[in-house]
């Protein structure tokens, strides 16, 4: 097993959006992720991993409107929701950090004024989506419609996720828009955009240099055949993100800042532990560096984001590795047939140790998808970790601490099968280099079944009756338990958790790479306790059941199917509404406003003015005179028209048919509605 020079890595992952839990399709990336970056480190490198959450653009800001938050409380607690879900599946990165900070405007800003000072930014009038209800220009995710190239309905303004085809909004067919309902019409907007042709040959050259997997490499032909375009790197207001320097009202497009994110994370990192951030994004820099990302977002990665750091005068990626994406029992993952599973719905029910070795086993150098097979899943891990790894443990570990006092024999009976699985080492890191995981765990799995094999043919539990045979019993025992360190000095980046059970098993420092090449002898080893239980159909089914969506609500008939009733309220939240009576001193009709009526409301010593939409059912000289039951303690809310200080209630199915309280109810201003 020979020795590598130490080598200087920077490794990232694709950032998690947080406006949504994670899932498992998102754990294959980062398991993924974090096998490579183990096993690196395991090697003796120096290899550091940093992301970051993806932290702003449109759909933030509408799930935030549609939670009644604000974005920055909905990142937060996505951010933190997400941190833990890595945490505990086990993800050894070094810095996790987010795209809304300091750091990522200090460089985003910085990339940007580099970019145009070289002549990389044009600014030109384009046409775009526009609101006239909400009287806003419409991001594209704030605008959806049938796509332009496969005819599915129901997409965003950017990208199908249908066909994958990109297209500008204005392409849409049949557009609505998301903040309002009303169609969209077309008009002039300055925007910001990044040439992307002029760096056309640099792309080319460095997309066929072998930084990037055959496959994508071929994919990205298809852009340059039709010709780079411009890039439009920036959003009108309203937008969460950062505001462009020197352009009021324009804000970067979130693809622009969130990998810089990466470059923010790092130097995040860099400036809580004091390492070198420069020298490792100027050219020329010794240090690899490596993006892990789904192969969905590959030409942000193999097209903007090389000519982005070229343009701003860094240094590209040494290379970009692309996965697939994950089915569930050979189907894409659904929650009515509870196989959408969330990253936490897995950890409430299953180690994260079967589902690393899992995906390890599917992973390869490839861009294919793969299948979590549940009866799959739970045949191959109860059979290669429990079976065949841990078990070997388990059957040397007893004759060693109760007859032998814990102590390991001072040599091997077998030296070659021993050398067989050390040799086999440098294949096996060879495999992980390549992130062929497979192959790997194939390998790997191979050597257990002859570690198996060779203490079924010894016998120790029948060789242990015979006192004679005492020094061969350990001798064997002490085999296996080398054979099964050589294992888990193998898997270790796959099984954190099993090989620091072994490693506190066997009474040993952390396992390096070169150990699996040296025996341990006349050793004290410690207890076996079990390290990994079978993975049981019930708890499976357990885990179905949890991901499985809530009964559907019974379907509404009459009145109630167009108007169904909102969700229940408590008695607290019921009393703190004040119904006063109120008597319409003054109505008056809304210019420019087609249902609003402007009031003035006497409350019996208390003026209010309140603006109403009871238009279709009464002309201001109806109501005047009239008395009206209104919410007095409404917070004031500022409309187009003025500030409108509570709200009137009406009753009736709609149009015409609206009814307020007659003069001579008996009702009296002021009075309180219960």
């Amino acid at each position: 097993m020979t020795a590598e020079a130490p080598r200087k890595i920077l490794i990232t992952s694709a950032l998690p959006y947080a406006n949504g839990p994670i899932h498992l399709g998102h754990m294959v990336e980062y398991i993924q992720t974090d096998i490579w970056a183990r096993f690196q480190r395991q090697r003796g490198h120096d290899a550091t991993w940093v992301w970051a959450s993806d932290a702003h653009g449109t759909p933030i800001m509408l799930r935030a409107e549609k939670e009644g938050t604000t974005p920055q409380a909905l990142i937060d607690a996505y951010y933190a929701a997400h941190k833990a879900d890595f945490t505990d599946f086990r993800l050894s990165f070094d810095n996790f950090h987010t795209t809304h900070s300091d750091e990522n405007k200090q460089c985003a800003e910085g990339v940007y004024l580099k970019l145009k000072d070289a002549g990389h930014i044009a600014v030109r009038t384009i046409k775009q989506l526009y609101d006239p209800e909400k009287e806003m220009f419409l991001s594209d995710r704030y605008v959806k419609g049938t796509c332009p190239n496969c005819g599915t309905e129901d997409q965003y303004g950017d990208n199908c996720e249908s066909c994958a085809a990109t297209y500008d909004a204005t392409e849409l067919k049949n557009p609505v828009s998301q903040v309002s309902g009303a169609t969209p019409v077309v008009r002039d907007s300055d925007q910001h955009f990044f040439q992307l042709g002029n760096f056309t040959e640099m792309l080319q050259e460095w997309t066929t240099s072998g930084k990037l997997q055959p496959e994508i490499s071929n994919k990205l032909n298809e852009w340059f055949d039709s010709g780079l375009q411009d890039w439009d790197i920036s959003r009108n207001a309203p937008y969460w993100g950062f505001e462009i320097p020197g352009s009021p009202g324009k804000y970067f497009y979130v693809w622009l800042d969130a990998p810089i994110g990466y470059m923010a994370s790092h130097l995040n990192y860099c400036n809580r532990t004091g390492a070198d951030f420069d020298s490792v994004w100027a050219v020329g820099s010794d240090t690899e560096m490596y993006h892990f990302i789904g192969k969905d977002i590959a030409y942000f990665h193999t097209l903007f984001w090389p000519a982005t750091l070229h343009g701003a005068g860094y240094r590209k990626p040494t290379g970009v590795f692309c996965h697939g994406f994950l089915t569930v029992d050979g189907a894409k993952m659904s929650k009515s047939r509870g196989t959408s599973f969330e990253a936490r719905t897995y950890l409430d029910h299953l180690d994260p140790e079967y589902l690393r070795y899992y995906f390890a086993a599917k992973l390869s150098t490839g861009v294919d998808d793969i299948d979590l097979n549940l009866e799959d899943f739970t045949a191959r891990c109860n059979s290669d970790l429990v079976g065949k790894l841990v078990n070997i443990a388990s059957r040397c570990a007893s004759f060693i601490t109760k007859r032998f006092d814990g102590q390991l024999a001072d040599a091997l009976p077998d030296q070659a099968l021993f050398d067989t699985l050390a040799a086999e080492g440098e294949a096996i890191a060879a495999d992980y280099e390549n992130r062929n995981f497979a192959s790997a765990m194939r390998r790997i799995m191979a050597l257990a079944d002859q570690a198996n094999g060779y203490i079924a043919d010894a016998e120790p539990w029948v060789l242990i009756k015979d006192e004679s045979k005492l020094t061969e019993v350990q001798a064997v025992c002490t085999q296996g338990l080398n054979l099964f360190r050589q294992l888990v000095t193998y898997i270790k980046p796959v099984t954190p958790d099993i090989a620091a059970k072994a490693e506190a098993f066997l009474n040993i420092e952390p396992l390096a790479w070169e150990d699996a090449a040296t025996p341990l002898l006349s050793h004290g080893i410690n207890k076996f306790k079990p390290m990994l239980t079978r993975v049981e159909p019930a708890t499976i089914e357990k885990m179905r059941e949890a991901a499985a969506p809530p009964p559907e609500a019974p379907v509404l008939t009459g009145p109630l199917a167009d108007d169904p009733i909102k969700d229940t309220i408590d008695y607290a939240a019921f009393d703190a509404v004040d119904l006063r009576v109120a008597l319409i001193t003054e109505a008056k009709a809304v210019e420019g406003a087609d249902k609003l009526v402007q009031l003035t409301l006497d409350l019996g010593g208390q003026t209010r003015n309140v603006f109403a939409g009871i238009k279709s059912a009464y002309t201001p000289e109806d109501l005047q005179g009239k008395l009206t039951v209104m919410v007095a303690n409404l917070a004031p809310r500022k409309m187009r028209f003025g500030i409108s200080e509570g709200m009137v209630l009406a009753a009736g199915p709609g149009g015409s048919d609206l009814y307020i309280l007659e003069p001579n109810s008996g009702a009296t201003p002021g009075m309180r509605v219960k």
